[in-house]
């Protein structure tokens, strides 16, 4: 840990490179724009780290001799809450999305929302230019304490929050010492913690899975870049890429929740998928690694093509009737739905809904609703409580989505245990063609 240094104006103890570059000028900043609460948030911050550097260096290292039991308890007890800009409105950013949809003039649209959800920002004292897919993380961790009472007891140890980032990178190590993503430990040596390394949907499902949770990642792309991947956040799409976490990965064929079912398409019988289960023997191809073809997502007809395809799926995802929870008016709706950690090479964002509007032609105007962890958090809620500007912050429409490829992870209800918590150790994923 570096070493500290007290703040000759309020005294708290911090690293050098903070007083230097962030916390002893802003005893002489004058009125920017920042919002007084913000500033209070960041305060309450400095202290939280204060206080964590009056920690030994050596309670913080998870020992290898120690059992995974001893290093699970012994992150349990030293985790602390992570810091963020709580939004005052009852039911948080979400809330406020849905009073600006209510109040649209548009009501021939139809917006699914999740319930509620925290944003995390990357700052630029601690995490800007690689902490995005960590942010994310965060943000879907928030959703799952706040909604599911079956996570909140399982996830951190019990503790009830969301851990700071170095303390997110320990839970993702003792996930890969209990054996989840081996691939994707054997690609970062086995080590994350106190690094910039950047993170993606594989990391994020492994934390997940290991909890229990049902974490599951879809790609999508066209059909030229099955073979290549982003499984290793940061990297180009080209043959190079073809390292440890892209090896070896299966096709998914258990049928454990709705979106499974999606999956091997929608408009089919889903009967159909006892033959599919059937060829499982001989469909083992790596649908990274050579494109097989078994591959799922073309054994069935889509009605939907481009990248429309990928909000078509978004869109089914929210959709799910049964996990309907509330209708806020005849065109808000907020469901059970999990966010989902949606990803693309060199960034990743929370997308929180989705909204829809008939068109002329019958194919649905689609817009994603996202969460940027790039965003400043008191932008989001300014924009959202004086109904303007918003729309710029949180609505994506196709056009938007010009990248070739694209993953999402999702977490679908339920908690696994014996033999499929086996089976979740090995990161699979389906590929879904533009």
């Amino acid at each position: 840990m570096d070493s500290s240094a007290n703040c000759p104006f309020c005294h708290i103890t911090l690293p050098p490179s903070q007083l230097q570059s962030r916390h002893a000028n802003s005893h002489f900043d004058e009125d920017d724009g920042v919002a007084d609460a913000e500033k209070d948030e960041q305060l309450a911050r400095d202290l939280e780290l204060a206080q964590q550097l009056s920690i030994p260096p050596s309670s913080l290292t998870l020992q290898e001799n120690n059992t995974m039991d001893e290093k699970i308890s012994c992150l349990i007890a030293m985790q602390y809450r992570s810091s963020f800009y709580h939004v005052k409105f009852p039911g948080g950013l979400i809330s406020l999305l849905s009073n600006c949809f209510e109040l649209d003039a548009d009501t021939n649209s139809t917006i699914l929302l999740s319930g509620y959800v925290d944003h995390f920002q990357s700052l630029a004292s601690e995490d800007i230019g690689w902490g995005c897919g960590w942010r994310n993380i965060q943000m879907l961790s928030s959703h799952l304490l706040s909604h599911r009472h079956d996570a909140r007891e399982l996830l951190f140890g019990g503790s009830g929050f969301v851990p700071d980032i170095p303390f997110l990178q320990r839970w993702l190590e003792i996930a890969w010492e209990k054996g989840f993503d081996a691939l994707g430990s054997h690609h970062f040596n086995h080590s994350v913690y106190g690094s910039k390394h950047w993170i993606g949907t594989t990391e994020c499902a492994a934390i997940f899975r290991s909890f229990g949770l049902r974490a599951r990642i879809v790609d999508f792309g066209p059909k030229e870049l099955q073979s290549f991947f982003l499984s290793v956040p940061g990297t180009s799409l080209t043959p190079t890429v073809m390292t440890a976490n892209a090896s070896d990965k299966r096709k998914a064929f258990q049928v454990y929740g709705p979106m499974d079912r999606y999956l091997v398409g929608r408009n089919s019988d889903v009967s159909q998928l006892d033959s599919i289960v059937n060829d499982k023997s001989q469909s083992t191809t790596n649908y990274m690694a050579g494109g097989s073809d078994h591959s799922m997502a073309n054994r069935f007809p889509r009605k939907k093509e481009g990248h429309q395809v990928l909000l078509d799926w978004v869109w089914n995802y929210f959709s799910e009737e049964s996990l309907t929870t509330s209708v806020q008016n005849r065109h808000v709706v907020i469901t059970n739905r999990v966010p989902l950690y949606f990803q693309h090479d060199g960034h990743s964002r929370t997308i929180v809904g989705i909204q829809s509007r008939p068109q002329k032609n019958g194919v649905p105007q689609y817009n994603l609703l996202i969460l940027d962890p790039a965003h400043r958090t008191v932008a989001l809620e300014r924009s959202l409580r004086e109904n303007a500007g918003w729309k710029k912050l949180i609505k994506r429409g196709v056009h938007t989505l010009k990248k070739p490829q694209y993953q999402l992870c999702y977490i679908d209800p339920g908690i696994a245990i014996g033999e499929e918590m086996e089976q979740l150790k090995k990161i699979d994923s389906v590929f879904i063609e533009f």
